[in-house]
């Protein structure tokens, strides 16, 4: 071999100089059209536009114009934004109401202020960059005081600086440690708090890209990309809230879940019979523990093939899902994107006829072994496949089913690699792409599809999704949970900041496995998970096969006791949760937070991690370690409630939370209403009363209580209803006021029971202007009124 030609083989040599980052250089020239700003550099081609005077984006090509389509996630288009535009020797200042954008010229640097002309985003000796293997890469400055919140599903604790993160999305059975990345979701989008300021930072590239957040020995921080442009979006802030809302507007908002969505669910891989699940149900009513669906793992199909009932194992699904829905309960069928390989069965079938499947570039469809053994997957990037995919939903739709439950959507693929060869060509509506380019956005499709189809056969109702993978604006199509962890006390602490994180990165509806996917849970660890998951955005149980099952009932009264107390909290507490998941679907802003999200400010809340807010004003500190009966909690500035005691708590300070088993630490502020429903068995069953709990502080607070049929978008057309409350403490007094300012629907629930904390016996209690007699019970007043 060393006497051919091979011995000068120029892949033998060194190539080094391929994998260095090369700077674009200095301004050559700026030009203006009409809503995006030009700059040629040396070395490449630059593009600024804003979308709004919050929001701009800047776009890098080394090679030719930037193109400025083809997001798969965008939401928002470029607006008209009023643009001050100045040229000056060494710079270019583009001025909006509320940012500031500096181009220098030698070499391009770009720097963002707000409107006061703090640094938001600066480049310093470092910026824009790109290598021969066609990766580009962006430098920003990082300061002493910066913290760095989001990046989606990640493990590891709430602060991710000093970190370095993968965007790939990846099967991850074992482990989930803090090391672990990447996993099963791909959200490239950061918010930076400093000082009490916040701003976001949107890299919608999906290929794979990489976050360095190392920052303490470079003064930089990095994100970078295997292809493509480099294409972000700056977010102004300046508070958490503000960049919430920022970045949805951009990738867009979850739809409102159906209420069923909400409330408890019970899972397992697998139940395998519909005996089994009967009894699952009977034992659930019979121990009086609400529950309002039931997941279906991939045993109910006929040899894991999907859109299809295994005969034998569930003769007569529709009767089966009927009574179930009787009951007020529903299933929700587990769908993979992996349709087996077999000429006599339809799916198959189609997909090869109507060429719907993923292909390589010569044609061949590509195959890889999943649960049914050899598979083809749909080319989500291809309209007529989605289209397609999400009208086959009507096999589930025609039974009954109103929920579906994607996996294995990375795609998952048993090989080395974990996943589908990145040579494969995605048509893409006709601009065909490879797998190494749009993995990322497999699942993130698959979700579309099949949430859009359902959508279109629910005749009206809300379909509910759950998805593993996805990309940015995932949160438009599904809830997610944080995939296959274990039952470890580590995952249950783990869990609260990887929640956390994907409310920080605009998902948020999502939860973990309570009591853990894989290993033998036991009672005290699945009675503390419960107590946790009761306030997690979804709320499910679900165990693997072969190891213990793990139903409320199942590790003796002692513990049962305590999961049962927990799941009714979780329906006391519906109506709360509801109105955040309102807000959330018309802000971004998420039902769970970190304290840092109210609480900007307060340098104690910028890297706490087991405790988080529910709302604004609710505080859950769960218990996290076995055998732990008193835990620190931080309350910040102000007034806080023991939600069980009422007992009075000055904040700004930790304090000592005694937590035997069956109590959860639970914080109110003052100034806070919060409203609870009497228990049902599932949220098919209206409630038919509801109890006020106020808080008063002494200032003016308000609440809109909101309601509608949790079932249709018939909210939409203000077929709702909303109850504004608002209470005045003045002089040891309290008035309360309501005015219904919508009742196009009318709930079930008229008689309201209003319960004032904190007060003593001798104020007056005014209800709409008029002296009310109250009960004393506990420390509390109450009365009763209708609305």
């Amino acid at each position: 071999m060393q006497d051919t030609s091979f011995a000068i083989h120029p892949g033998k040599q060194k190539t080094s100089n391929d994998s260095t980052f090369q700077d674009i250089g200095s301004l050559v020239e700026f030009n203006q059209s009409n809503y995006f700003y030009s700059f040629k550099t040396e070395r490449a081609h630059i593009s600024v536009l804003f979308y709004r005077n919050d929001i701009v984006r800047v776009v890098m090509n080394p090679y030719n114009e930037p193109e400025l389509g083809g997001s798969y996630t965008l939401e928002l288009k470029p607006q008209d934004v009023d643009v001050k535009v100045e040229e000056h020797d060494e710079e270019i200042f583009l001025s909006t109401q509320k940012m500031k954008v500096e181009v220098q010229k030698s070499p391009l640097r770009i720097n963002v202020y707000d409107a006061e002309g703090q640094s938001i985003v600066s480049e310093g000796k470092q910026g824009m960059a790109f290598n021969r293997e066609g990766h580009v890469i962006c430098y920003k400055e990082a300061f002493a005081n910066d913290h760095y919140y989001g990046f989606g599903e990640k493990t590891g604790f709430l602060d991710k600086r000093g970190e370095k993160y993968t965007m790939w999305n990846t099967d991850v059975y074992a482990p989930h440690n803090p090391e672990t990345d990447p996993l099963y979701e791909s959200i490239p989008f950061f918010m930076t708090l400093r000082d009490g300021q916040t701003s976001g930072i949107f890299f919608d590239n999906t290929f794979k890209s990489t976050f360095d957040m190392r920052v303490d020995q470079t003064d930089y921080y990095s994100f970078k990309a295997e292809g493509g442009q480099l294409d972000y979006y700056i977010c102004a802030g300046p508070s958490p809230k503000h960049v919430m809302e920022q970045y949805t507007s951009l990738t867009g908002r979850m739809p409102l879940p159906p209420k069923w969505g909400l409330g408890y669910h019970q899972s397992r891989y697998s139940y395998e019979t519909e005996e089994e699940v009967r009894e699952l149900i009977k034992t659930f009513s019979e121990k009086d523990i609400p529950v309002d669906a039931i997941h279906l793992d991939i045993h109910y199909m006929n040899g894991y093939r999907v859109f299809t009932f295994d005969g034998s194992r569930f003769p007569n699904p529709e009767k089966l899902i009927s009574d179930m829905k009787e009951k007020g309960i529903r299933i929700v069928p587990i769908v993979d994107p992996g349709v087996k390989v077999d000429a006599e069965y339809p799916i198959y079938q189609e997909g090869v006829t109507n060429d719907l499947f993923c292909k390589y570039i010569e044609g061949n469809i590509f195959f890889g072994d999943v649960w049914p053994g050899k598979s083809a997957f749909p080319d989500f990037t291809k309209e007529q496949a989605r289209k397609w995919w999400g009208k086959k939903h009507e096999f589930y739709t025609d039974k009954g089913i109103e929920g579906i439950w994607n996996d294995m959507n990375e795609p998952a693929v048993f090989n080395e690699t974990k996943t589908m060869d990145v040579e494969v060509m995605h048509d893409n509506d006709g601009d065909p792409k490879t797998h190494r380019e749009l993995h990322n956005v497999y699942g993130y499709l698959m979700g579309e599809a099949t949430y859009e189809g359902m959508k279109d056969l629910l005749n009206g109702k809300r379909p509910f999704l759950l998805t593993r993978a996805g990309y940015a604006g995932v949160q438009k199509y599904a809830a997610v949970w944080t995939g296959d962890n274990r039952s470890f006390w580590e995952h249950l602490e783990m869990a609260i900041p990887m929640c956390l994180n994907l409310g920080l990165s605009g998902v948020a509806y999502s939860g973990p496995d309570v009591g853990g996917f894989a290993h033998d849970s036991n009672g005290e660890l699945l009675a503390r998970w419960t107590q946790f998951g009761a306030f997690t955005p979804f709320f499910r149980n679900h165990s693997a096969i072969e190891f213990v099952y793990q139903e409320p009932w199942q590790f003796g009264e002692k513990y049962e006791e305590v999961i049962k107390k927990y799941i009714q909290l979780r329906y006391k507490w519906l109506p709360h949760l509801y109105k955040l998941f309102k807000d959330a679907s018309e802000t971004g802003v998420p039902v769970m937070r970190p304290l840092f999200m109210e609480y900007p400010n307060d340098e104690e809340t910028y890297q706490l991690f087991d405790q988080f807010l529910i709302g604004s004003n609710v505080m859950i500190a769960p218990v996290l370690r076995p055998g732990v009966n008193d835990r620190m909690v931080y309350l910040p500035e102000g007034v806080w409630y023991d939600y069980w005691t009422g007992d009075k708590l000055e904040g700004g300070k930790r304090i000592i939370a005694h937590a035997e088993l069956d109590h959860l630490p639970i914080y109110v502020k003052s100034g806070t209403i919060l409203p609870e429903a009497n228990v049902k068995p599932s949220t098919a069953h209206e409630v038919d009363h509801m109890t006020i709990h106020i808080y008063p502080d002494e200032a003016s607070t308000s609440y809109d209580l909101y309601d509608d049929d949790g079932e249709t978008f018939n909210y939409e057309q203000d077929d709702y209803f909303s109850l504004n409350i608002t209470v005045n403490h003045e002089d040891g007094n309290v008035s309360v006021d309501t005015t219904v300012n919508n009742q196009q629907y009318q709930p079930k629930w008229k008689d309201i029971t209003y319960v004032v904390h904190g007060i003593s016996s001798d104020v007056q209690l005014v209800y709409n202007g008029q002296k009310v007699d109250f009960e004393e019970r506990n420390g509390t007043l109450s009365f009763n009124k209708s609305w």
